[in-house]
């Protein structure tokens, strides 16, 4: 696959807005048919890695994520990044820096302890630094999607599939719960019966409890595609340090720009992180000298990112199976 055509980027754009919304409804806001929308998305998840997946929220389920930072021997950072990638604990595992360093998300439950952080890492002789940064806000990112793929859409036609902002306190998850996000997290538009046999509830009961999980902010979904095919061929992430006294509102700025799909303030010796994405080296650097060039940003690391080892859906399985629980990962090696 080459390239997104219009309809490709409308149907994108839609998965953001409403990721479960029937193919019916979509086909209704972009004008064509439903067999026409059920086929573009079969061709994009076959051919452009197309990928809807349901994540728990941290700020909704009280979850606590930290970013690590490893340093690693060339010959054995891609194997680690790849035991990474395979825990069920990460999100966004990549190889950063000439191919030595691997970033990852680590999530944890409160008082639950981090397994990775406090014993699997250091078993892996090869690592030579070690760096984990606590996300303290997320300012763009996680449920709020890179305007990257939200430009193609009428505002009518987005009224249309957006659904209300979440609302209410953070959600303590049952065991069934956890199973639901686990099914959800493999495939976000799984049907209502399928996730019925997954958590052993009735269909009716998963939709409410998808729902109330959604409205309270306790559940988001991801859509991933091939970011080459929306023209972009240079990312990095930028380690930032701001004055505290003007970190929030540098972060706030900085959530507008369109060159960012991420944007958080964390601890450790820098406070602010971002990851840029570009058409080009020449368009990071242009972005990097002129549009983030803010008095306020003291200090500026640039990190390219070769490979994506993961995103935020799970890695599948042989068994095709994933969980979404913390701690159930194989040791770092």
């Amino acid at each position: 696959m080459t390239a997104l055509d219009d309809l490709d980027r409308g149907l994108l754009h839609a998965l953001h807005l409403d990721a479960r919304a029937p193919f019916t409804k979509i086909a209704a806001v972009l004008g064509t048919s439903t067999q026409t929308v059920v086929r573009r998305h079969q061709r994009l998840a076959r051919e452009a890695g197309l990928r809807v997946t349901g994540l728990p929220d941290a700020a909704g389920t009280r979850r606590q994520q930290w970013i690590v930072r490893l340093t690693a021997a060339p010959s054995t950072a891609h194997d680690i990044a790849h035991a990474l990638a395979r825990r069920t604990d990460t999100a966004w595992v990549r190889l950063t820096s000439g191919g030595t360093e691997i970033v990852a998300i680590v999530r944890a439950e409160p008082g639950a302890g981090n397994s990775l952080l406090l014993r699997d890492i250091p078993r892996a002789a090869s690592v030579t630094s070690v760096s984990a940064h606590y996300l303290l806000h997320t300012y763009l990112g996680g449920p709020t999607a890179w305007r990257g793929h939200l430009d193609a859409l009428t505002p009518a036609q987005q009224r249309e599939l957006s659904r209300p902002a979440p609302s209410g306190e953070p959600v303590d998850l049952g065991e069934a719960d956890w199973t639901l996000l686990a099914a959800l997290a493999q495939d976000g538009r799984a049907s209502y019966t399928d996730l019925a046999s997954a958590t052993g509830w009735s269909a009716s009961t998963v939709a409410r409890r998808v729902e109330d999980l959604r409205a309270r902010g306790a559940l988001f979904f991801d859509v991933e595609i091939d970011d080459a095919l929306l023209g972009i061929t240079a990312s990095a992430l930028l380690w930032m340090s701001v004055p505290p006294a003007h970190l929030d509102a540098v972060a706030t700025e900085l959530a507008g720009h369109a060159e960012l799909a991420v944007v958080a303030a964390t601890t450790g010796r820098t406070n602010l992180l971002a990851n840029a994405l570009c058409a080009d080296t020449a368009a990071l650097h242009r972005y990097l000298t002129t549009r983030l060039a803010l008095p306020a940003i003291t200090h500026l690391e640039t990190a390219p990112i070769l490979r994506t080892l993961k995103a935020v859906a799970p890695v599948i399985t042989p068994a095709g199976t994933a969980s979404v629980r913390a701690g159930r990962g194989r040791p770092v090696r």
